[in-house]
């Protein structure tokens, strides 16, 4: 008796999984991935840093340093200052050294209103470059 081709063994063909397919999804989906992650915009502040120039810094180029304690006091020139009178010794000083900046330097427990009112009060005696620096 002769064996047909059927029963003498399996076929190979139908054994293999085609993954050809699978590949080309695989390939959409990366392209996809590409594409899309070089249009998205993640939403936040620019922030533009000025540059700092190497620069001899003079003795009468000295900045007005503003000290705003834990007890929301306000201190110039290591001489304690009522919040009324910011203005007028920003100006004095000011006056003195044209090209000096206010440098404020708030204390982590004081209040943000009495930081702004010295900002404020800068601004109205002519100085318009303000920096806030970290109390160490």
């Amino acid at each position: 008796m002769r064996k047909t081709d059927l029963s003498m063994g399996h076929d190979d063909e139908g054994d293999e999984i085609n993954l050809t397919p699978m590949l080309d999804v695989v390939f959409i989906m990366l392209i996809f991935f590409i594409v899309t992650a070089s249009f998205v915009k993640e939403t936040g502040i620019d922030v533009n840093r000025p540059d700092a120039p190497v620069t001899e810094t003079k003795p009468e180029d000295a900045n007005i340093l503003v000290v705003i304690n834990a007890q929301d006091e306000i201190w110039i020139d290591r001489r304690l200052i009522d919040p009324r009178a910011v203005r007028a010794n920003i100006e004095r000083m000011h006056a003195e050294n044209p090209q000096g900046s206010v440098v404020i330097q708030p204390n982590k427990r004081s209040t943000n209103r009495l930081l702004i009112e010295v900002m404020d009060a800068s601004r109205s005696a002519g100085v318009y470059n303000i920096s806030i620096a970290d109390s160490t």
